[in-house]
């Protein structure tokens, strides 16, 4: 059975030659990009676009279209960001209405807005809660936001500091054969929370704030026998947690804090039949106030769209 082809038109107000011109890229590569993600075929000319396809898709295009220009007034587009706002639209829940300027996070070198109702309901439970729970695949932003939230919290003085922290376990590796000292073993394994500072702080504001211990950046076994108050805690790859060792952590919880855990329970890599901390949490901890979980799914990554398929078939494939 063939499926409906509908055929519409839209011109694109105001006419901006500049605006349109970053609204379709370089050799049209974000309309192709629209093109092959929504499976329609667009032509343009100057502020008119001619859309086809199915139904849904040809709506998606238009609304996708509209965005996108709409973004051109600040903004210069780029693939990654086209694939942002392609992603947005497919998201539950999110609309411009819903994002109010309690929810836009505001660092130094960045406004974020949380994308899809997930990444919604994740940013608006960490202030109201002492422990959020952030789980899901990779590349829905769970660390990232959390990061972000942190910064937020530290230069509007709501904490005093901020510690990131996650277990030195990646893929079955042991750090005894990893070269250097042991700062520079542990180091890879936090390069990601570095990454996330540096761009929202920059790399010389940060690398301060580190030697003032304002930031302070180690592995989960560092965290034994201290009590963090004051402070926007953040424990990331909570998935390679021991029971153990994620009891001992959310017990070092002071006054004035806020933790936030995020994982994915699908990428554990403890060894042998070790028990996840993170999967017994979920079970222990799911009714208690002042705690929240957020689940994230794939449809809520926010990477290149190739990662979203991954995730897809590895949980058909879990199911199955």
């Amino acid at each position: 059975m063939s499926i409906p082809i509908t055929n519409k038109d839209v011109s694109i107000e105001p006419v901006d030659n500049k605006r349109l011109a970053n609204l379709c890229g370089q050799f049209n590569e974000h309309l192709k990009q629209l093109e092959k993600r929504l499976n329609v075929d667009i032509k343009n000319r100057g502020n008119h676009f001619n859309i086809s396809g199915s139904g849904a898709d040809v709506s998606a295009a238009i609304k996708a279209i509209e965005d996108m220009y709409a973004s051109t007034e600040i903004d210069q587009l780029t693939p990654e960001k086209v694939h942002l706002l392609m992603q947005e639209n497919q998201m539950d829940v999110t609309q411009p209405a819903d994002i109010d300027d309690s929810v836009v996070i505001r660092t130094r070198k960045k406004v974020i807005k949380p994308r899809g109702g997930n990444q919604l309901a994740y940013v608006k439970s960490i202030p109201k809660n002492d422990i959020v729970f952030g789980i899901g695949p990779a590349g829905t932003g769970k660390t990232y936001l959390a990061v972000a939230c942190a910064v937020e919290a530290l230069e509007s003085e709501k904490v005093a500091r901020i510690i990131l922290t996650r277990p030195a376990v990646e893929a079955g590796e042991r750090l005894g054969f990893l070269p250097g000292d042991l700062s520079e073993k542990i180091n890879p394994y936090l390069r990601p929370l570095y990454d996330a500072l540096y761009e929202m702080l920059g790399v010389e504001r940060v690398e301060k704030l580190i030697e003032k211990k304002i930031i302070e950046i180690a592995p989960l076994a560092f965290m034994r026998g201290r009590t963090l108050s004051d402070a926007f805690i953040i424990l990331d790859e909570a998935q390679n947690t021991t029971p153990e060792q994620i009891k001992m952590f959310l017990t070092r919880i002071g006054y004035g804090s806020t933790v936030v855990v995020t994982g994915d329970i699908t990428q554990i890599d403890l060894p042998g039949h070790t028990e996840s901390g993170l999967k017994q949490v979920m079970k222990i901890l799911t009714n208690i106030p002042s705690i929240s979980f957020t689940q994230f799914k794939a449809s809520d990554v926010v990477r290149h769209p190739i990662v979203q398929k991954i995730v897809s078939a590895y949980e058909t494939y879990s199911e199955k």
